[in-house]
């Protein structure tokens, strides 16, 4: 809860975030950041194994273009 004599914080372009906004912004930041990660981990995983079967590496090859697309998404 906000007390009275608390000041909201301003920021760029002169709009006024109230604590619980700016709760909810970095909520938000944790979540992105958190499922960022969560995708470049499963990248290097990806990028880490090695097969000489073909269908295993097209199924590879796959996944790790979705979780690029994934990443770039969240940019």
């Amino acid at each position: 809860m906000a007390n009275a004599l608390q000041q909201p914080e301003a920021v760029a372009g002169n709009e006024v975030l109230s604590d619980d906004q700016k709760r909810a912004r970095d909520h938000a930041r944790t979540t992105k950041e958190r499922q960022r990660q969560a995708l470049n981990l499963q990248r290097e995983n990806i990028l880490s194994q090695r097969t000489s079967n073909p269908s295993r590496r097209a199924a590879l090859e796959s996944a790790l273009t979705q979780i690029e697309a994934e990443i770039e998404a969240l940019k």
